[in-house]
Order: C-alpha cells, then structure tokens, then sequence
C-alpha cells in the first residue's frame, strides 16, 4: 500500500472522490448499509472517532473500479485494501490533529475559492444537493469543516513532506554515475507481425487450412514496398489485436519475443519480411523496419527519471518518519 499512500498525501484533498465520482455520474460511489454499521467505529485518535464510512470511502478511493464490482471491493482483495485504507485514514487523522496543534489556518478567501472550486465539478445544482445530503447530511457548514480539514492536511504535508522531497541536481547525477549500468539498454528490433490464429484443439486438416491462408498473406506481404503497405495488409488481415495498430509492435527487446521470433527478426535487415514462423498456436509473419543497438543511455536522457524515482523515495521516506513521529506521542486504537 506504499505506493498509493505517497501518492495520496499530494493530491488535492478539497476535492473527495465522493464529490468527483457524484459530479460525473450523479450517483453514490459506494454501496452502503445500515446507517448504525456505517457510524460503527474502526479506530480512535486521540479520541476522535473514525467509523466505518470513513474506511470504506478510503477503501473505494484506494480501489477505483469498484464502481465495477457493485460497489465493493472484491473479496479477495478486501483484507489487504481495508489494512491499507485503515492506515492511511489514521494517518490523515494525525496530520489533522498536528496542524490543530501548531495552529495553522486556512484564511477565508481560500476556503471560499475550494468551496466554490468543488461546486463546479457538479454538473447541476440537484447533483451537488445530492452529494450534499449523501454526504453531509444537507449541510454546507459540514462540507465546509471538512474541506478545511482537507486544507489543513495539505498545508502540513506541504511544509513536512512536499518542501522537504526536493532533489537537487548533484544528487541525481550521482544516482546516475553510482550505476551507470543500471541505465543500460539492450538491442531492440522494430516489427511490425500479421499472424494467423490456429484454433485451440484443431485438427491437422484444420492447421493446414490455416496454414495456407498464412502462405497467401506472405504472398501478399513478400510484395509490399514499405511500412504503410504491410501495416494495411495486416490490418485486413492479421488475427491479433496488434492489427488496430498495422500490426506495428515498435522497438522491442529481445526478451520480449518469442525466440522463435527474435532468432530471425535480429538476423533480418530493415525492409525485410520473414518467411511463416510457427509461434505456438499462430503462423506468424514479421517486417522489420529497423534496428538499434544496446547502449547506455546518456545522463541528459534519464536524469528527470532518476529525479522522479528518488523523489518518490525520499517522499516515502519523509512520509514515514513523520507518521511514527506523531504516533509516537498519540493514542491510536483500532478497534476493528
């Protein structure tokens, strides 16, 4: 759950995915159930409740296809969401108490402006009162409370996490002079396929069947003048899905392949087209149209990567530190 915790604490909270998802579609997010069993509690901090709706949320925030799943997340996945979405409404909760307790504000102005800014993501007034009675019980000073308390999370992240997260440039080109090896890239081969799909249990007079329909497309393909001509054939033609692209896989690594294809396909030169090469349960037919050899990819090509992949780090690692700093010092029970 790391991943979508670092994550998480930069978006916007102004904005829950309630309020998105009801601006979109004009319905509940979530599947619910009683009201008692949604005002159940899961965890206390410091005293302040978190109940059931408050995880649930989180886990359909964490979980965005549950839309898809009737509103729910799948059985299988549940457990390691729940865990994950428990920690991160508990640290959301510390982070809220910690700006209260250093007394930071969020001026009037600005709160009218994210106010105003999560009424426009509602096509209609009905849809925004909806949400609004959904959520809030009809209540705008609610909704108020808790876009402050979303501000208040952000504004503390900014100053504990965001500023501190900066990489500089002598750190990145250290990562990259540390391992330059790491920025290593094999050769590639660019091709473009059609192949023709031989049914899952087919007979030996079905597969020749097959078979001599694949000789006729390379035919066909063995008389194309260039990349469009081949793609067109393969888009007429081909079995697979690469054939809504002309059947262009771009530069691919050799590991990539299936080595029946690589074996030819790096021999090949570009503008040639191979003869039928069995692949599984296919009769495949290749174009290469270029080659690149393995390199090392210059610093000026990786270096916003490498200051990306450290800032990540030293997020994860900032977000850390403060999340076992202030539980340190707070009452945190879980109580599901």
């Amino acid at each position: 759950m790391d991943r979508y915790i670092v994550m998480a604490l930069f978006l916007m909270l102004v904005v829950s995915t309630t309020a998105a998802q009801l601006a979109a579609t004009s319905h509940p997010r979530i599947v619910r159930s009683s009201q008692e069993s949604e005002a159940k509690p899961v965890a206390r901090i410091n005293g302040a409740v978190l109940t059931e709706f408050d995880l649930q949320r989180e886990m359909v925030m964490m979980f965005p296809y549950a839309r898809q799943h009737g509103g729910k997340v799948p059985k299988n996945m549940e457990p390691e969401v729940r865990r994950g979405a428990l920690q991160m409404i508990e640290f959301e909760e510390l982070v809220y108490q910690e700006a209260v307790r250093q007394k930071m504000q969020i001026g009037p102005a600005r709160l009218d402006q994210a106010m105003t800014d999560l009424r426009a993501q509602f096509a209609s007034e009905s849809a925004f009162q909806q949400f609004l009675k959904a959520e809030f019980h009809g209540s705008r000073a609610i909704l108020r409370k808790k876009v402050e308390r979303s501000l208040l999370i952000d504004e503390l992240l900014e100053r504990e996490v965001t500023n501190k997260s900066e990489i500089n440039d002598t750190e990145v080109r250290a990562a990259y002079d540390r391992d330059p090896a790491r920025y290593s890239q094999p050769r590639r081969v660019s091709i473009q396929t059609i192949s023709v799909l031989i049914p899952d249990g087919a007979s030996s007079e079905q597969e020749m069947t097959m078979r001599r329909r694949a000789e006729d497309i390379l035919h066909k393909a063995k008389g194309t003048q260039n990349a469009e001509q081949f793609g067109a054939l393969a888009e007429n033609n081909s079995d697979d899905d690469w054939r809504i692209m002309m059947g262009d896989h771009g530069l691919v690594e050799e590991e990539k392949m299936p080595p029946q294809v690589a074996q030819l396909a790096f021999r090949m030169k570009a503008g040639e087209v191979s003869e039928i090469i069995r692949v599984e349960n296919s009769f495949c037919i290749v174009r290469v149209n270029g080659n690149e050899p393995a390199r090392t990819l210059p610093f000026v090509e990786v270096q916003a990567q490498i200051r990306k992949t450290l800032q990540a780090q030293r997020v994860d690692q900032l977000r850390g530190a403060l999340n076992r700093r202030l539980r340190k010092t707070a009452k945190v029970e879980e109580l599901s």
